[in-house]
C-alpha cells in the first residue's frame, strides 16, 4: 500500500515577484575620465560605419555528377551442344542430329511442335498482321504553320586545331549515329599537329564522340554501307581509300595501295547498288572515276572513266558531286568546270561510257543528287545557284534559284517530299525551298552560325539535318512538321510541275535550234555572194 500526500502551494508563493516601481535616480558608481590613457588610443577620422538591418545573404551552386553512358554489346554464338560435341565440326554434328533423330521422345515432341506450327501457318496465311489498311491515305492534313527550324544539339571538333567538317554521313538503320569526316581543305596550310581524326558522333552525347576513327590521311567523304551498318567507307585526302568495321575499332581494316589510287583528294564516294554490298565508286579532281570492291581493296581497281577520254570533257570530277544512285547501270559526276556527266558504268568502249553532258553553272558543282520520288530530275548546286534538271533537256535545266550574294557550297533533297530541297551558303545560312510554294525565295532561312556551312546531310525520316562547317561544328536542326510530311496530292502537282517545265524548256531549245540553223544559212548564203 503506497501513502501518497499532495503538497499544495499557492503560484504566488513560487519565488519572489518583481514588484516594478518609479523611484529616484541614484549613482552607483562614478568613474572620472583618466587623460593619461589617451595615449593608449588612436583616434579615427572621420567615423564612418554602416549598419545593414536586413540579413546577410549567400549564394551558393552545386553541379550534379554527370552521367556518362558506354555501348556494350553481346555476340551470341550457337548453342544448346553437348560439351562433348563441337559445333563447328560438320561430322560430330550430324553424328549427334542422327543419334537424337532415333530417339522416340524426338518423334513425339516433332508431332507435337509439328501440329502448333501448322495451326500458327494458317494463321499467318488466313490473316495478314503487317497489312496497311490506309495507303490511299497518303497524308493528314496538317494545320497551316509557318514553317520553322529548330537547334536540337551541336558537336564541336574536340580537337585545339580546328577542322573542316567536309562530309555527313547517317547511320543506315536507326539513324541515332552521324559520322563526320574532318580535314583541312586549304592547301598547304595545315599544320603538323593537325589530327587526322574523324568521328562517329551519338545523338544522345553530344559532349564526346562514340568512336574515333584513325585514317592514314585526312578524310575528305565518309559513308556508310547501307547493307552493312557496320562498314564505312572513305576517301582520304592523299587520295586513298580506306575502308572500317566499327565492330573491330577505329584502325582502319584496308587501305588501297598508293599507285591503284587517286592522285588528288577524293572529294565524293558512294556506294553501289549491289547483291553484295560490297562495291563502291570513289571521284576526285585528277579526272578518275573508280570502281572497288572492298573485299578486295588493294588491286581490285576499275577504271571506269577512261581518263584520256574523260580529259577530252573535262579536268576533274569535284567534291561530293559523285552519283550512283537509283538507276543501276548510269551515274553522274560533277565537273570543277561546271558541267555534269552522266556515264554508263556497263559500255565496254571508252567513247559509249560517256552518255552526255549538262552544263549551266558557272563554277565548280559542290552538289548532286537526284529526286528521290522522279529520278529523271536531278539537283546541283554550284556557284551562287542551285538548279534542277531533267534527263530529257541537256542544253539547260528546268528550274532555278535566283543568284545570291553568297557563294553556295551544299545542297540535298528532301526525303519526304518531292518539291522540296536544302542549300547551305558560305555565310552560315541554311535554306529551306519549296517550288511548289515559292520559287523566287526560299520558304525559310536559318542562320545556323557565323563561320561558312560546308557539307549537309538530311536523315532518311526528313525531320532531322546535319550542317557541318568550316571550322568542325556540326549543327544538328530538327524542322517543323509541314516540312517533313507528304502533302495532299503533292506527287502529282511535282510531277505536273517538272513535265511543264521540261515541255517548256524542250520548246526553247527547239526555237534556239531554229535559230541558229537560220543564222548558219544566211551566213553560208553571204560567202557565196561573196565568192
Amino acid at each position: 500500500m503506497e501513502i501518497v500526500y499532495v503538497y499544495v502551494k499557492k503560484r504566488s508563493e513560487f519565488g519572489r515577484q518583481c514588484n516594478f516601481s518609479d523611484r529616484p535616480v541614484e549613482i552607483n558608481v562614478d568613474i572620472h575620465p583618466d587623460p593619461s590613457q589617451a595615449t593608449n588610443f588612436i583616434e579615427r577620422n572621420p567615423i564612418d560605419t554602416g549598419i545593414q538591418c536586413a540579413s546577410d545573404m549567400s549564394e551558393h551552386e552545386v553541379n550534379t555528377e554527370r552521367f556518362e553512358m558506354e555501348n556494350e554489346g553481346v555476340n551470341h554464338l550457337e548453342g544448346g551442344w553437348p560439351k562433348d560435341v563441337n559445333p563447328l565440326e560438320m561430322e560430330q554434328t550430324i553424328r549427334f542430329r542422327k543419334k537424337v533423330e532415333k530417339d522416340e521422345n524426338y518423334i513425339n515432341t516433332i508431332m507435337q511442335l509439328g501440329s502448333l506450327m501448322e495451326h500458327c501457318i494458317k494463321q499467318n496465311n488466313a490473316i495478314d498482321i503487317y497489312e496497311e489498311y490506309f495507303e490511299d491515305e497518303e497524308t493528314a492534313d496538317i494545320a497551316d504553320e509557318p514553317p520553322s527550324a529548330k537547334t536540337i544539339t551541336v558537336f564541336r571538333d574536340p580537337n585545339v586545331i580546328k577542322r573542316t567538317a567536309t562530309h555527313l554521313s547517317w547511320h543506315p538503320d536507326a539513324s541515332k549515329k552521324l559520322a563526320v569526316a574532318y580535314s583541312s581543305l586549304e592547301f598547304q596550310r595545315s599544320s603538323k599537329e593537325m589530327s587526322y581524326d574523324s568521328y562517329i558522333w551519338d545523338l544522345e552525347s553530344p559532349n564526346r564522340p562514340e568512336q574515333l576513327l584513325r585514317p592514314s590521311s585526312p578524310l575528305v567523304s565518309l559513308e556508310y554501307n547501307p547493307k552493312d551498318s557496320h562498314v564505312l567507307v572513305g576517301g582520304c585526302y592523299n587520295g586513298q581509300i580506306a575502308y572500317w568495321d566499327t565492330r573491330k575499332g577505329g584502325q582502319q581494316v584496308e587501305l588501297s595501295t598508293v599507285e591503284f589510287s587517286h592522285r588528288d583528294p577524293v572529294y565524293g564516294v558512294i556506294w553501289l547498288q549491289s547483291k553484295q554490298g560490297t562495291d563502291c565508286f570513289s571521284a576526285s579532281t585528277d579526272g578518275q572515276v573508280l570502281w572497288w570492291d572492298i573485299r578486295k581493296t588493294g588491286n581490285d581497281v576499275r577504271l571506269f572513266v577512261a581518263k584520256a577520254e574523260y580529259a577530252r570533257h573535262t579536268q576533274g570530277a569535284l567534291p561530293g558531286s559523285l552519283l550512283g544512285s537509283t538507276l543501276p547501270t548510269k551515274f553522274m559526276v560533277g565537273t570543277e568546270q561546271g558541267m555534269v556527266i552522266t556515264c554508263n558504268r556497263k559500255a565496254k568502249t571508252p567513247a559509249e561510257k560517256i552518255v552526255g553532258t549538262y552544263s549551266g553553272h558557272h563554277g565548280p558543282i559542290y552538289a548532286l543528287a537526284r529526286n528521290p520520288f522522279f529520278p529523271k530530275n536531278f539537283l546541283t548546286v554550284g556557284d551562287w545557284t542551285a538548279r534542277i534538271w531533267s534527263e530529257d533537256s541537256k542544253e539547260s535545266s528546268i528550274m532555278w534559284t535566283k543568284y545570291h550574294m553568297a557563294y553556295l557550297t551544299d545542297g540535298c533533297w528532301s526525303t519526304v517530299r518531292p518539291g522540296v530541297f536544302f542549300t547551305a551558303k558560305m555565310d552560315g545560312t541554311l535554306d529551306v525551298w519549296d517550288f511548289l510554294f515559292k520559287q523566287n525565295d526560299p520558304s525559310l532561312s536559318v542562320k545556323v552560325c557565323d563561320e561558312p556551312l560546308f557539307s549537309l546531310r538530311l536523315q532518311d525520316n526528313g525531320r532531322f539535318i546535319g550542317c557541318g562547317s568550316k571550322l568542325g561544328t556540326v549543327t544538328l536542326l530538327e524542322v517543323s512538321s509541314g516540312l517533313c510530311t507528304l502533302q495532299r496530292n503533292e506527287k502529282n502537282l511535282a510531277r505536273a510541275m517538272f513535265e511543264r517545265e521540261t515541255k517548256r524548256e524542250k520548246i526553247l531549245e527547239a526555237r534556239h535550234r531554229e535559230m541558229r540553223l537560220k543564222e548558219r544559212t544566211k551566213a553560208e548564203g553571204k560567202e557565196e555572194e561573196v565568192k
